[in-house]
């Protein structure tokens, strides 16, 4: 979990939670270096960080945190995989995973325009993300579900 500058809760890729369903979408840039630099443009990474932008292409040795990720590429005809890859992040900290119950106190004192765009993001993140944190989220403030169904 990383807590945005703008106050957001967000998923991020991390080794130690327990594998989820992502979902994916065909970027328009054939090349990677540019494809990359695009993801960088649109997650608001300043500057030239390309580190916290993953990517993969076939051949390469496939990285752990993206499970079967050569299987699943040669059953679609993928030639590369790009990924945001920031760290988890909490209190200002990078590297801090919050705990379900810190992530469920900060989200509870949120208030006005910022608590109404952490319940919208959450709300709106399709159904098949289904992660510890999400569910604990819907039980405890009863933040529904609003995103789209992509089936399986």
């Amino acid at each position: 979990m990383r807590q945005s500058d703008d106050g957001r809760i967000t998923l991020v890729l991390d080794d130690v939670a327990s594998p989820v369903r992502s979902l994916w979408a065909v970027m328009d840039d054939s090349d990677l270096g540019a494809a990359r630099e695009a993801l960088r443009k649109r997650e608001r990474i300043p500057g030239n960080n390309s580190t916290h932008i993953g990517s993969w292409s076939q051949g390469d040795n496939a990285p752990e945190l993206i499970l079967d990720l050569p299987e699943w590429v040669a059953s679609r005809g993928v030639r590369s995989v790009i990924w945001s890859a920031l760290p988890s992040k909490f209190e200002g900290k990078n590297g801090q995973t919050p705990t379900c119950e810190q992530v469920l106190r900060y989200l509870s004192g949120l208030t006005g325009a910022l608590r109404d765009a952490a319940e919208r993001y959450v709300s709106l993140a399709p159904r098949q993300i289904d992660t510890l944190y999400r569910r604990r989220i819907e039980a405890v403030l009863q933040w529904t579900p609003q995103g789209p169904n992509f089936g399986s």
